[in-house]
């Protein structure tokens, strides 16, 4: 007769034959093996014993690696014909190489900086609350979103606003899952990304002129202030700032010098008319700039 294994996991049973045969009045049901000392039966034992220490490992690992087991996953991996599964870390990684090759063609270094954050905050969340080093694209449910929501708001020290970030760009990575069929139900149906409200507060035209006109005794903060005032003239976001070269600076129809540039954010085309304050700013540096730039940019700190 043969010797069948059978796995059972959560009152779920899965067998397979080991390819074993021996008589049924040699086999102790009580001991799970082989009656008797002769060759047979002792090389039988052995067998026996390498498939259950191979079936406690395959467990084990499974464990590990996708947070979840079944019988049938066990046996299809004990037997080599277990399908693979992709991983969350393993899908983010290649997705954040992708945006590093697009950096400077349709990506920003800030863009792939905001995805390798995120997915350091995924891998240290795995750790933290599965001991995990990475886990199956099939384990990711709504009730994942709902823990690593509490993580960053609590173990990551994130506000909610910034939780909701990293939460909006770990969805790129979940959207990209599904359209490659790696996961057939969407973790984020049910879910909702909170975002409040934020009065950032504004800066008056009394406020404006009292920075304009405070006068520094370092260089450094002096730069600043006037990059700032600029900013504020020209309605330039500081990467704008920094991409502005004398090119950009044009006379048009009117006479008038204008600023003719493209938004870095938006590639939206934007001409702003050259008014006094930004002018004298520019006539201040000028010549003091590197690598053609229209000012000396300091670092967005």
């Amino acid at each position: 007769m043969p010797i069948v294994t059978r796995i059972t996991v959560d009152g779920i049973i899965a067998q397979f034959n080991t390819k074993l045969e021996i008589q049924p009045n040699n086999w102790s049901v009580k001991m799970g093996k082989v009656i008797g000392q002769s060759s047979d039966s002792k090389q039988h034992n052995a067998q026996l014993n390498e498939i259950k220490t191979s079936l406690h490992n395959i467990y084990h690992e499974l464990q590990r690696v996708d947070n979840y087991v079944t019988a049938e996953k066990e046996k299809k991996e004990f037997l080599g014909i277990s399908e693979h599964h992709e991983t969350l870390l393993d899908l983010f990684q290649k997705h954040n190489e992708d945006v590093l090759k697009l950096v400077g063609i349709s990506k920003s270094p800030g863009t792939y900086q905001k995805y390798d954050v995120t997915r350091k905050y995924i891998q240290n969340f795995l750790l933290f609350k599965y001991h995990l080093t990475d886990i199956s694209l099939k384990e990711i449910k709504h009730m994942f979103l709902c823990d690593f929501e509490i993580y960053m708001l609590t173990e990551g020290g994130c506000g909610a606003n910034t939780t909701a970030k990293f939460l909006q760009l770990f969805k790129r990575i979940i959207l990209i899952a599904r359209n490659n069929g790696l996961i057939s139900i969407d973790p984020y149906a049910n879910y909702k990304i909170h975002i409040a409200k934020v009065d950032r507060g504004y800066l008056t035209q009394e406020n404006v002129e009292k920075i304009l006109k405070k006068k520094f005794t370092i260089k450094r903060l002096e730069l600043v202030r006037d990059i700032f005032i600029f900013s504020c003239f020209t309605g330039f976001a500081y990467i704008d700032v920094k991409n502005l070269t004398e090119k950009n600076v044009r006379t048009s129809f009117d006479g008038n010098l204008w600023i003719m540039t493209k938004r870095q954010k938006t590639n939206v085309e934007s001409n702003i008319l050259l008014l006094d304050v930004p002018k004298m700013i520019l006539d201040k540096y000028k010549g003091k700039s590197l690598n053609g730039q229209l000012l000396p940019i300091l670092s967005n700190q």
